[in-house]
């Protein structure tokens, strides 16, 4: 079985490392790719796409997993399949909470389940959150990095336009009352992958964390020359490097 081709990402046993990182584009898994020593091409289907080198001499990956939650369970599933047991997203997302501006970094600590796939995995009751130990070496990369950051509370959604335009749904009294109530509650920003990713890793018992740039500022884009997130993205990715590098090293004994 260890020749076996993942059905969707088109990855084996033996072509990832046991270290990811997952972003949504595939365009953002090259960049990422090529802060990897030997970076190697492993598999690219659908909007997978998989690259393998190393870090600081041990194997990682990385795969990008599509917009939303069913695409990343699927990614998660079959890499953890793969032998992958930590995994980080590197990614971006809006502020809902002035304590984050735009090209802020992001760092979750818990999502707003918003979304549909964690219902397949565990009961609404079950919080969606990552791996503790993550979430404090992501901390320590952007305060070694000099990145003004926030720890919070993302809203992990189904649909975009739904948040964006919820007045042209039919529910929109719905979908606008709940969002207020998750910004009085104090959620500081969201996107569409947090909640399924940390739903799945629970339900794996696997480590899994994200860490986010932010695209906006607080209710407004005021990025008039849309030239996100080339100029941003960049921040998200270095920390979610350095922050693997240190995992890797504390996993290995070597400090």
């Amino acid at each position: 079985m260890d020749d076996y081709k993942m059905m969707h990402l088109g990855i084996k046993k033996g072509e990832v490392g046991a270290y990811v990182f997952l972003p949504g584009s595939p365009e953002r898994s090259e960049k990422i790719s090529k802060y990897f020593e030997h970076p190697v091409k492993v598999a690219y289907n659908r909007e997978f796409l998989t690259y393998t080198g190393t870090l600081d001499g041990i194997p990682v990956s990385v795969t990008s997993t599509g917009i939303g939650g069913p695409s990343t369970a699927i990614a998660v599933e079959e890499l953890f399949s793969c032998g992958a047991h930590t995994m980080i997203r590197v990614g971006t997302c809006a502020s809902t909470s002035p304590k984050v501006g735009i090209g802020d970094i992001v760092i979750p600590n818990g999502a707003v389940r918003m979304e549909g796939v964690g219902l397949h995995y565990l009961p609404i009751e079950f919080p969606a959150v990552p791996d503790y130990f993550l979430v404090k070496e992501l901390e320590s990369a952007a305060i070694k990095l000099g990145y003004k950051y926030n720890i919070g509370i993302t809203i992990s959604k189904a649909s975009f336009y739904t948040q964006t335009n919820p007045e042209t749904k039919p529910v929109a009294n719905e979908l606008i009352e709940k969002w207020s109530a998750y910004e009085a509650g104090g959620a500081t920003s969201t996107e569409m992958e947090s909640a399924p990713l940390f739903l799945v890793g629970s339900s794996l018992k696997i480590r899994t964390a994200a860490v986010l740039v932010s695209a906006t500022n607080f209710h407004e884009y005021s990025n008039d020359k849309r030239n996100y997130p080339g100029d941003l993205e960049h921040r998200a990715i270095e920390t979610g490097i350095e922050a693997m590098r240190a995992v890797i090293r504390k996993d290995l004994g070597r400090e």
